[in-house]
């Protein structure tokens, strides 16, 4: 490797990214770089999705590349790779799903179920592969945002499997498919929790880079079944500015540390409402919230999503925002919001922070 090359390599890796602000090496590697006189060419992988921005990431490789070679003439070639996160300790890997990501709030009533979606949605717009699992076994909305129709059952698959629903693309899977909407499931919390390990691992998942998996609200039963037998990469807390709401997201905050669970970051929901008569912009549920938990719990705050109606009628009319218009303007701050959760993930990886934790265990403290 010559003195050009090895600078070159260097100061690739430490190039922090547009937009996710994280160094090369750390979400990615050089696959290839040469370096002669007259041309330099390189080919760079990175470890998460990012459609949406690999325009606007190859301007500023390339552009580091002709600044520090002094070389006008140079190629790029970028790629994504999501890399898999392996089981730790007893918990058991889904089969054929790379990573588990948890989104889950302190408390109902702040667009959880509508965010899980439209960020799984954002995931397979920015190019992987993504399944969602609607874990609220009580209250199982997604077949509904998803618009399967009533009725619509998962297909058998060999003797011991169901096969995922497809809608918009996402492969899914919901209490909501195997009873009516008006069944209540009048369970105690150990068959919910059973219920839940048959959806997860008797689910035919297809080679899923990301499951999202839409967590019922609270800190139960569900979620500590979720932490205890399954490796998840990493929970994405939902919240309102709201300061109930902000009490709430700091219960589920400290849960997901103690049972050794890192939390990937923050999305504050319904942050501002803009009117769509007159164009002004207002704070209903207060301001700056997700940040200061954020900042608190020294998580990043992932994107803030505004309260609009259409957010709400698409999910109900069962085509959410992300799948009605992968380019509208709100459907570019879920994808942004993805592509930042995505490149967290792959930073937590390539330091090692992901650890699944295989008992429980609570301290009073």
């Amino acid at each position: 490797m010559s003195d050009l090359e090895q600078r070159l390599r260097e100061q690739l890796l430490a190039f922090n990214l547009p937009q996710v602000n994280l160094p090369l090496n750390l979400v990615g590697r050089i696959e290839q770089l040469t370096a002669g006189p007259s041309a330099v060419e390189a080919a760079i992988t990175l470890h998460f999705p990012v459609r949406l921005l690999a325009k606007a990431m190859e301007a500023a490789l390339l552009e580091l590349l002709r600044s520090a070679s002094g070389i006008e003439k140079c190629k790029l070639t970028l790629k994504c790779e999501v890399q898999a996160t392996p089981a730790v300790g007893e918990t058991q890997n889904l089969e054929r799903v790379k990573n588990v990501i948890a989104v889950a709030s302190g408390k109902g009533g702040v667009g959880k179920s509508t965010t899980s979606v439209n960020l799984a949605l954002a995931l397979a717009a920015e190019g992987a592969k993504v399944g969602i699992l609607d874990a609220d076994i009580y209250g199982p909305s997604q077949q509904v945002m998803l618009g399967v129709k009533e009725g619509q059952r998962p297909e058998q698959y060999g003797t011991h499997y169901l096969k995922p629903i497809v809608a918009h693309g996402l492969q899914s899977m919901s209490m909501g498919y195997l009873v009516t909407e008006k069944t209540p499931m009048v369970w105690r919390g150990p068959m919910a929790s059973g219920a839940l390990q048959q959806l997860l691992y008797q689910t035919y998942w297809d080679d899923l880079d990301y499951l999202v998996i839409d967590m019922p609200p609270g800190t139960g039963d569900i979620q500590l079944t979720l932490s205890q037998k399954v490796p998840v990469t990493g929970a994405v807390i939902v919240t309102t500015p709201q300061d109930i709401a902000l009490l709430d997201a700091k219960k589920g905050i400290e849960m997901f540390q103690k049972v050794d669970v890192p939390v990937l970051g923050i999305v504050e929901n319904m942050a501002v409402h803009v009117c769509s008569n007159c164009g002004h912009a207002e704070h209903l549920f207060g301001e700056g919230g997700g940040q200061k938990i954020a900042n608190d719990y020294k998580v990043p705050m992932l994107g803030a999503l505004p309260l609009t109606l259409n957010i709400r009628e698409q999910a109900d009319k069962g085509l959410p925002v992300v799948a009605e218009n992968s380019e509208s303007e709100t459907s570019l701050i879920y994808r942004e919001v993805a592509i930042r959760l995505a490149a967290e993930l792959a930073r937590r990886q390539a330091s090692g922070a992901n650890k699944a934790f295989p008992n429980i265990v609570i301290k009073n403290d």
